[in-house]
């Protein structure tokens, strides 16, 4: 089965292998997630499942949302997301359970999630542009310099590096190793870093 699966990210620790070298894992909480709503060729024009993951209070979502859900007779959940499969459909049903056992031990996945978020930031921290003199008169210490010509365009150029907007951005780490798989409490290792903090919602899909 490729479908993905949501989660959140617990944190960072290390684990020891066997060999006694020392590996940075992060550790997820995947699931419990449900199939909401399962879209086919005939009636959609292309295949794919839509999962929910995350109790919630009806009160926290719009009506078009809650009726979407009661009319499959779901409990309301926070977050839908669509993942979209080649493979039958046949072994999908609304209402059906999707844990961590979907995943095994050695198996690449991919993972999605926003990175940490670090304000409005300058070039030295956002593009690692080196910085001016810092004696002998300068006063040129961390400005950007030239952003463009003056006569002919006479304007700055899109795509300029310049300040700004630092992180909370869409992130993919693709092909990180699952390392532990606990189906009793939904929780998967995996070797690396992923995108976030703590809790952060993440998408984890197997590596194709």
């Amino acid at each position: 089965m490729t479908v993905g699966l949501l989660g959140n990210k617990i944190g960072m620790t290390q684990i020891f292998d066997e060999s006694g070298n020392i590996i940075p894992v992060t550790i997820l909480k995947v699931g419990p997630c449900v199939i909401t709503q399962v879209k086919t060729v005939l009636k959609d024009g292309y295949n794919s499942i839509q999962i929910g993951y995350g109790k919630i209070s009806s009160k926290s979502l719009t009506q078009p949302e809650l009726g979407h859900l009661q009319k499959s007779n779901i409990q309301p959940l926070k977050y839908l997301k669509e993942f979209r499969l080649n493979e039958n459909l046949d072994q999908f049903e609304i209402g059906q359970i999707l844990n961590v056992d979907s995943f095994s031990v050695g198996q690449l996945i991919n993972i999605r999630g926003k990175s940490i978020g670090k304000g409005f930031s300058g070039l030295q921290k956002r593009y690692n542009f080196a910085r001016g003199p810092m004696t002998h008169g300068s006063k040129n210490h961390r400005a950007p310099g030239s952003i463009g010509m003056g006569t002919s365009p006479g304007r700055v150029l899109p795509g300029k590096k310049m300040a700004g907007q630092l992180g909370n951005k869409t992130a993919n780490i693709k092909k990180l190793k699952i390392v532990q798989v606990n189906n009793d409490e939904n929780i998967l290792v995996v070797k690396g870093a992923v995108p976030g903090k703590p809790g952060n919602l993440l998408s984890i899909v197997p590596s194709t």
